[in-house]
């Protein structure tokens, strides 16, 4: 197994050629990609990377089940293809000037395509999708009608967060009996630019991590993490992409997290762990500063220790004393598919640096030792 995701470690990096570059730059919404450059489309089952045997029916239809009911992430996002995307929305401009901003479509192809440029070889699934915050308008025709009597042609849409995950299942490693898919992705949050001025640099996230298959809960590294990608054209989307995951060690990655099955945490630490954790949000200013960062919420520590009780997969046994720091990290993991999708990343990076620092200190380190003493 350890093979298998050692190979794709070392892919060399791959100067653009100048049409590569403009096919990229000048990619627009009204283009259907071919396979040969993007071959996202809206039903997983139509891609095929490589020929395979079909699947079954009842396999395609649990596949289906498991997805519907395991979304990377959850807050008050909905599940939309990249289709909708691309046909049904519309893409908001920098109203000083009329540019038009990178769309949320684009974006994912970018990443995408740099995936299967890094990658080569290895089957790339298409993009899970998820957005919130829609922002709703209506077409000047439709100005005057009443809202009981709009169509759907009256009406128009675009979403002001999205994210995406693509996997690429044919990387992967198993820790605590929990398969870990090679995962990447992105975040577009609208939110984040200035839309009433001229078009500037726009901001983006991109990550690779894995994802943990059993509950679908994303794990990222300080390495596998741009937090803001700035771009103002796909062309620098697509390099920056690939400057990631060229870099991105998934070994180091994966004995961290193998490094939390080491260590176990008492009940009675990890009470104060709870504990401390909502009063770190009441702390003066002063002595936060002091502490290392923890950015979960009060109602997200609550679904922490709801899990602790209620998560069969993770949650304490009967006959254990101790709870490990692996299903600690992967109930924080958890806990944080509740939060918003600009915030998402941030905190997933933050856990596993909660969690890194609190195996330390279960070792006699003083950094992070103030959440557990």
């Amino acid at each position: 197994m350890e093979t298998m995701y050692m190979r794709r470690a070392g892919t060399e990096q791959r100067a653009l050629l100048p049409d590569e570059i403009r096919d990229i730059n000048n990619r627009r919404i009204d283009i259907v990609p071919t396979v040969a450059t993007s071959p996202i489309i809206d039903k997983r089952s139509e891609y095929k990377p490589y020929v395979e045997p079909a699947p079954s029916p009842k396999a395609e239809v649990k596949e289906s089940i498991i997805s519907k009911r395991l979304p990377f992430i959850e807050a008050n996002t909905k599940e939309v293809s990249v289709g909708h995307l691309k046909n049904e929305c519309i893409i908001p401009v920098f109203s000083k000037d009329n540019e038009i901003t990178i769309s949320h479509h684009s974006f994912i192809e970018a990443v995408y395509d740099a995936a299967n440029e890094v990658f080569r070889g290895e089957r790339v699934d298409n993009p899970d999708v998820r957005v919130s915050h829609i922002v709703k308008g209506r077409i000047p025709e439709a100005m005057d009608k009443p809202v009981n009597l709009l169509l759907d042609s009256d009406r128009t849409i675009y979403y002001e967060r999205m994210m995406f995950c693509i996997e690429i299942p044919t990387i992967y490693e198993d820790i605590a009996g929990n398969r870990l898919n090679l995962t990447i992705g992105g975040v577009r949050a609208y939110n984040q630019e200035n839309l009433y001025s001229k078009k500037t640099f726009e901001k983006f996230k991109v990550f690779i991590g894995f994802k943990n298959m059993v509950c679908c809960n994303m794990c990222i590294s300080t390495d596998g993490y741009k937090s803001e990608i700035r771009a103002m054209s796909l062309g620098e989307l697509y390099r920056s992409a690939i400057g990631l995951f060229q870099t991105y060690s998934m070994d180091n990655h994966l004995q961290m997290m193998r490094r939390l099955e080491e260590y176990s945490i008492s009940e009675t630490q990890f009470a104060q762990f709870l504990g401390k954790s909502r009063m770190y949000q009441y702390l003066p200013n002063k002595e936060r500063k002091k502490l290392p960062e923890m950015l979960m919420t009060d109602t997200q520590i609550n679904l922490v220790t709801k899990a602790y009780y209620s998560d069969g997969n993770f949650g304490r046994k009967p006959d254990e004393k101790e709870l490990s720091m692996w299903k600690m990290y992967n109930l924080l993991t958890g806990a944080n598919k509740s939060s918003y999708i600009d915030n998402f990343l941030d905190r997933s990076l933050n856990v596993g640096e909660l969690s890194s620092g609190i195996c330390r200190a279960l070792k006699g380190d003083g950094e992070y030792s103030w959440f557990i003493r």
